[in-house]
């Protein structure tokens, strides 16, 4: 994958996608909260989501970046301005398939929900996993996530089946597993 700032997959209406610079991991870790405590309001408790804080995300994604055996992060840009965070690579999984990708994270600031923003962002996560030799990819999403899972559904993505729980401040969360091919 190309270097921060050398290339931007796609640039039409504003919208430049490309991989993260040193520079947005301040917008990511903000927009990546702002779209948590939009996203999972009532899903997720109002005490975990409130306590969620920017830096600790700005740092997450800062660390993310600055690791030589991730693969880089991808942000969705619109006017010089980070709107959109999407981190993928291996499977991350108990066993994880070698030839299976994941798609770990995608984030969309909410004031830009609705706009094409995360379905061009997840296309090109798509392709890259496809362009880095993974022949399916895989995704977690909260079940309650309606509008993820029908972005996800819209594009091909099929629920497998499997499914993960966590508990969140007593609040079990359960997560559905989405699985597409890739292959040609």
């Amino acid at each position: 994958m190309p270097e921060a700032g050398t290339i931007d997959w796609m640039s039409t209406k504003g919208l430049t996608i490309r991989v993260a610079a040193d520079g947005d991991a301040e917008a990511m870790g903000c927009l990546h909260v702002r779209a948590w405590q939009s996203a999972y309001r009532g899903i997720m408790p109002g005490e975990y989501l409130d306590g969620l804080k920017s830096g600790d995300r700005t740092t997450m994604w800062r660390s993310h970046s600055a690791r030589t055996d991730l693969r880089p992060v991808l942000v969705a840009e619109i006017a010089d301005r980070v709107v959109g965070v999407a981190g993928f690579g291996q499977e991350q999984a108990d066993t994880p398939s070698s030839d299976c990708g994941e798609l770990y994270a995608i984030n969309l600031d909410p004031d830009h929900w609705g706009r094409g923003i995360g379905r061009a962002l997840l296309r090109q996560v798509t392709t890259e996993l496809s362009a880095n030799g993974f022949a399916e990819a895989v995704l977690w999403v909260i079940v309650e996530n309606q509008r993820a899972r029908g972005l996800y559904e819209s594009e091909g993505w099929v629920a497998d089946g499997a499914v993960s729980e966590a508990a969140i401040l007593g609040v079990t969360v359960t997560d559905v597993r989405y699985r597409k091919s890739l292959g040609g």
